[in-house]
Parts: C-alpha cells; sequence; structure tokens
C-alpha cells in the first residue's frame, strides 16, 4: 500500500479509471459483435451506427488509438455492405 498522500489517491483514480475503462471496452464489444451477428441490412445498419459512435468515442478518449478505431469502422462498413 502507498504510504504517502499523493500515491494513495493516484491509486484510487487509478482504479476508477480502470473500472470505467473495463465497462466502456465491454459496451463497445458487444456493439461490434451485434454488428457482425446481425442477419437483417436494418439491423447491421442500426447496430453499425450505434458501434460507429462508441468507436469514435473510444478513440477519442484514448481508450483505443485513434486509428484503431477508424480501421474497425472501415471493416464494419463492409460488414453491413456485405449483409446487402
Amino acid at each position: 500500500m502507498p504510504r504517502i498522500k499523493s500515491a494513495a489517491k493516484a491509486m484510487r483514480k487509478s482504479k476508477a479509471a480502470h473500472a470505467r475503462n473495463r465497462t466502456r471496452r465491454s459496451e463497445l464489444r458487444t456493439a461490434l459483435k451485434k454488428v457482425r451477428s446481425a442477419t437483417t441490412t436494418a439491423e447491421a445498419s442500426a447496430a453499425y451506427k450505434r458501434a460507429a459512435q462508441l468507436l469514435d468515442r473510444a478513440g477519442r478518449k484514448n481508450l483505443i488509438h485513434k486509428n484503431a478505431a477508424a480501421r474497425q469502422k472501415s471493416r464494419l462498413a463492409r460488414v453491413v455492405e456485405s449483409k446487402k
């Protein structure tokens, strides 16, 4: 355990951020799976819209790298196009 006050606070903040990031990462992964598992075009495009929002936010918040978010969006767009 940290002995210094600032280290203790840093540890608390780190723990809170870790919990937030786990939740957001889980939500993002679920959204990506929904796009890939969609059966109809309408279902896929609706799921893609939500996944794109989450990917953009994750890229902005440095949850994932912004180029990785762009790459994922591009790949998902191709998946949605193939459902047509």
